[in-house]
């Protein structure tokens, strides 16, 4: 929740000047391959990433997103798009076959006024469900319950890569 009010905060302008500005985090993780762990990279390629939600909606949320930075699905070339699809058909074959998923939603939340946190650089969310996952917490008390570690989950879902 801190992150989502400082979040938020930053978009209103209610944060101090001096306030770091948000980074773009995809790009730090593509950038930055030899620490694939520490950004929660699951898989990559010459196109792009899979990566862990570090703000997950269920265990084993997974973004995925190309290397170049852009806005919106229409920015990218029909190949680009290509290649940003194989990376989700991947994805989610991977969060099926890791974690025994039930179902899967695949989304992506294109601008600031579609729920994009991170407006500039266009990804994909790929959330693993099972039947029961969605209770009380999150419709009444608007809370998240994740029962499994980023750590171990980037684990299962690399291991799940590398076969």
């Amino acid at each position: 929740m801190a992150y989502l009010r400082d979040l938020e905060a930053r978009h209103d302008g209610a944060k101090p000047a001096d306030a770091p500005p948000l980074s773009n985090f995809l790009r730090a993780a593509w950038q930055d391959s030899a620490n694939d762990h520490a950004h929660f990279v699951v898989y990559r390629n010459e196109h792009g990433l899979i990566m862990l939600n570090r703000y997950p909606y269920s265990n084993g949320h997974v973004l995925v997103a190309l290397a170049e930075a852009r806005p919106t699905l229409q920015d990218y070339s029909a190949a680009q798009r290509a290649h940003l699809w194989q990376l989700v058909d991947f994805a989610v074959e991977l969060v099926e076959r890791a974690l025994h998923t039930q179902g899967v939603n695949v989304g992506i939340n294109q601008g600031r006024a579609a729920g994009a946190g991170l407006p500039e650089h266009l990804h994909v969310h790929v959330v693993p469900r099972w039947r029961g996952d969605t209770n009380f917490m999150a419709t009444i008390g608007e809370v998240r319950v994740v029962p499994d570690s980023l750590e171990n989950s980037w684990q299962v879902l690399r291991a799940a890569a590398s076969r």
